[in-house]
């Protein structure tokens, strides 16, 4: 008489079931288990055992034939096991990761392009609110025509530029005596720490109050584009390219929560953690019930973290997943933190 608690066998085939339907999305028989991973169970005893994982709610029946597939509970089940050991090292994704984001200047919309590229799901990333950038670095660069480029560098590697206008009586050294007179006065300093002083300095600096004036405005800017956090997409149309979504309502349906930021952040929303995954229902979005986001946390200058994550089909891998999220994380606050 067959058991029906979750004993050692159970697992092996469940977890069995699972790993074929995420490479193929076609229902799985006792045979391919048989053949494919337990060639020491008969079909008939590995078609008991799915029986009765049928009735603890892990395997469903989509049609009439022999084949299962693996229901929220069972992926449920199988992340969970994924989180409580240890993730693989994935150097692939952190090498792909470096050298695709190292070549582009936006660094957080380049690691969403390159996170879509590695997984070849639907990417996102989450820059967190960052009230307190301190500035590292500034420096003005002369330009043509009485003009300087001016480009603040903060403690979390985020780098803005603009074109200032500045007298022409200031030469290429002039100007990074400057640069190098107001680093070391700001250098440490939050950006409205730094509009505040900038008022003082305007009346050391005499005919040079245009350049405070552009290093004011620079660093508003910066302060404001700080203080909300900020999401950026990549590979939106990567759903596409999988059977669960090749109807038309369903895709659109899932294209336009992408262009809802708000919706976005509430996958982000909950406690601090290094690692999390939402399956189906569990997102609390209808438009998403057929999909998973795996999250992964990294940091951002002093105490801040942001997060990169992945929506793809239920019946993604999801360990592969999460050690391509752990390594392209690690490689991340390693950037913004140099």
């Amino acid at each position: 008489m067959a058991s029906h608690e979750m004993d050692a066998r159970k697992e092996r085939i469940l977890r069995a079931i699972i790993d074929d339907y995420i490479q193929t999305a076609m229902p799985v028989g006792s045979r391919t288990i048989s053949r494919k991973y337990e060639t020491s169970l008969s079909s008939a005893t590995i078609r008991n055992e799915m029986s009765d994982l049928e009735e603890l709610g892990y395997l469903a029946q989509p049609h009439v034939s022999a084949g299962r597939v693996p229901s929220l509970k069972a992926y449920r089940l199988y992340v969970d096991e994924l989180l409580g050991g240890t993730l693989p090292q994935n150097p692939q994704a952190r090498a792909f990761f470096s050298q695709r984001v190292r070549q582009m200047e936006d660094v957080i919309t380049s690691a969403a392009q390159a996170i879509s590229e590695f997984t070849r799901y639907t990417a996102v990333v989450m820059m967190p609110k960052q009230l307190d950038l301190r500035v590292s670095t500034l420096q003005l660069v002369p330009m043509p025509r009485g003009a300087a480029l001016l480009v603040i560098v903060t403690d979390t590697g985020a780098i803005r530029d603009t074109v200032i206008h500045v007298s022409e009586s200031l030469d290429g050294d002039a100007l990074y005596a400057i640069s190098r007179m107001l680093t070391e006065r700001l250098q440490g300093r939050t950006l409205q720490e730094v509009q505040e002083m900038l008022g003082a300095y305007s009346r050391q600096m005499g005919g040079d109050a245009q350049v405070l004036q552009g290093i004011a405005e620079l660093a508003a800017q910066m302060a404001r584009q700080s203080a909300t956090d900020t999401v950026t997409v990549g590979g939106s149309h990567n759903i596409l390219n999988y059977p669960e979504y090749s109807d038309v309502e369903k895709a659109r349906a899932f294209l336009s929560v992408l262009e809802e930021k708000e919706k976005l952040m509430a996958l982000f929303s909950g406690p601090d953690e290094a690692f999390s995954v939402r399956i189906g229902p569990e997102m609390g979005m209808p438009e998403m019930a057929d999909c998973s986001v795996v999250t992964a946390s990294y940091q951002v200058g002093r105490g801040h973290h942001g997060y990169v994550g992945v929506i793809g089909p239920t019946r993604m891998p999801y360990g592969s997943v999460l050690s391509a999220l752990s390594a392209i994380g690690g490689a991340l606050s390693e950037m913004l933190g140099e």
